[in-house]
């Protein structure tokens, strides 16, 4: 078979699971309320992963302080990805720590921190889930797997039926992603998309 062809029916049939699911689609729709909650009550959102799921962390918290589709306000969004204080927290107190210690610092009760783990054991995410449930920080689990200490800590699990590898779970939670930014829109700007 063509492996492009045989690429592309693949990330097809795990889109077409995730919609078919309608509990994770419920979930997509109950994050997308809590964010646009969050934002309407003065509250921050954090976000937060490894590799390609620190990209999507970062790529989260632009679109919203930023544009995604037409003008409206900033939100308060952030990415924990400052290299000053991820190399800091990870040389004195270990790699482990590098979000937890942030989340420690800025999280407040009622904000909300969207952990993007795509085994959904990452040590350093799971860490900051538990200082955000300490904090009183809601925690919104993107993951690739059920039954992993991620969803366990998460108010609210998305998990996405990508398959053997990480890729598809990581195209899938961008595909989530911004069906995220733009369940926050039609709340809080509906004229973009009136």
């Amino acid at each position: 078979m063509n492996p492009v062809r045989a690429a592309l029916d693949e990330a097809a049939a795990a889109l077409d699971a995730l919609r078919a699911s309608d509990a994770m689609l419920a979930r997509i729709d109950a994050a997308g309320t809590l964010l646009a909650d969050t934002f309407a009550a003065g509250g921050r959102v954090y976000s937060c992963g490894n590799g390609g799921s620190m990209c999507d962390a970062m790529h989260f918290a632009e679109e919203l302080t930023g544009r995604y589709r037409d003008n409206r306000p900033g939100y308060a969004a952030t990415a924990i990805a400052d290299p000053g204080h991820l190399t800091c927290v990870g040389n004195d107190y270990g790699y482990e720590q590098v979000f937890a210690r942030y989340v420690q610092a800025h999280g407040r009760a009622g904000d909300v921190l969207l952990a993007i783990t795509t085994s959904g054991t990452s040590k350093n995410i799971v860490a900051a889930a538990k200082v955000a449930r300490e904090r009183g920080v809601k925690v919104i689990g993107l993951t690739g797997r059920d039954g992993t200490p991620i969803v366990e800590l998460s108010d609210i699990a998305i998990v996405t039926p990508g398959g053997r590898y990480a890729d598809r779970v990581q195209e899938l939670h961008i595909k989530v992603i911004h069906i995220l930014i733009e369940l926050v829109e039609r709340r809080l700007a509906p004229e973009n998309y009136a």
